[in-house]
C-alpha cells in the first residue's frame, strides 16, 4: 500500500524528530507566514490561528505547484496518493502573560528569573490539512510545566548554552532544560513541540490512521 505523504510546515528539528520517532518521515517545508500579523491575548486561540495560517500557507504552495512533492528527492518517480500538511505553534503562558521565543540573551535570563519556582502552561496549536479535500482540523493541547527554583548562576549557564533561545518556552525539556523542570501535568510531547496522541486523533478525523504512514 502506498504511504501517504506527511508534510511538516515547520523548521523545528524537535517536531521533525518527534514524528520520526513514531515512524513518520515528514517532508519538511517550513512556512514563511509572518506571525506578527496575529496579535491576541488568549494563548489557546493564538496558537491555533498561527498553526492554521502556517499550514494553509504551505498547503497553498503545494496546491499551486502540484509537481513540487514528486520532484523532491525522497519522492522522485512517485506521485503520492494522499498528502497531509501539519502546522504547529507553541507559546508559554505564566500568570496570564504569553511568551514566545526570547529575542536575546538578556530576555532569556529575565524570563527564567520570572519562571523559576512557578507553574506555566505550554500551549501548542495543531492544524492538519488533507491536501486533496482541503479539509482542515485545528486543535490545541495544554500542558502544565512546574519550574524548579534555580539560581542566577544556573540560569546564566543555561542561557549561555544557547538552547533557551531556540524555544518558545525558553527551555527544551528533551535537552539541558529538562534538568530544571520538576514535573509536568499533561502530554509530554506537547512540551517538545507537538502532541503525538492528539495528532493520532486528528489524523483519524481526516480519515487516516497513524499506522498508514509507516
Amino acid at each position: 500500500m502506498e504511504i501517504p505523504t506527511f508534510v511538516l510546515a515547520s523548521a523545528s528539528n524537535s517536531r521533525r524528530r518527534l514524528l520520526e520517532s513514531v515512524g513518520i518521515n515528514p517532508v519538511v517545508l517550513p512556512s514563511d507566514f509572518d506571525e506578527s500579523q496575529v496579535q491576541l491575548t488568549d494563548a489557546g486561540e493564538l496558537v491555533q490561528i498561527l498553526a492554521r495560517r502556517k499550514a494553509e500557507t504551505v498547503a497553498k504552495v503545494l496546491i499551486a505547484n502540484r509537481n513540487l512533492l514528486p520532484s523532491l528527492p525522497r519522492y522522485e518517480g512517485t506521485k503520492p496518493k494522499s498528502t497531509v500538511v501539519l502546522g504547529c505553534d507553541s507559546v508559554l503562558a505564566i500568570a496570564g502573560e504569553i511568551h514566545g521565543k526570547p529575542v536575546d540573551v538578556a530576555e532569556a535570563i529575565a524570563r527564567w528569573q520570572k519562571m523559576r519556582g512557578q507553574v506555566g502552561k505550554l500551549y501548542t496549536g495543531h492544524a492538519l490539512i488533507a491536501l486533496e479535500t482541503e479539509e482542515i482540523v485545528v486543535r490545541c493541547q495544554v500542558t502544565e510545566v512546574y519550574f524548579a527554583e534555580i539560581s542566577d548562576r544556573e540560569i546564566a549557564a543555561y542561557v549561555d548554552t544557547g538552547e533557551p533561545l531556540q524555544c518558545a518556552g525558553c527551555f527544551a525539556i528533551e535537552g539541558k532544560g529538562g534538568l530544571f523542570i520538576e514535573k509536568i501535568v499533561g502530554c509530554h510531547t506537547n512540551v517538545i513541540g507537538l502532541s503525538l496522541p492528539l495528532l493520532r486523533v486528528m489524523l483519524q478525523e481526516l480519515g487516516f490512521e497513524v499506522t498508514d504512514f509507516w
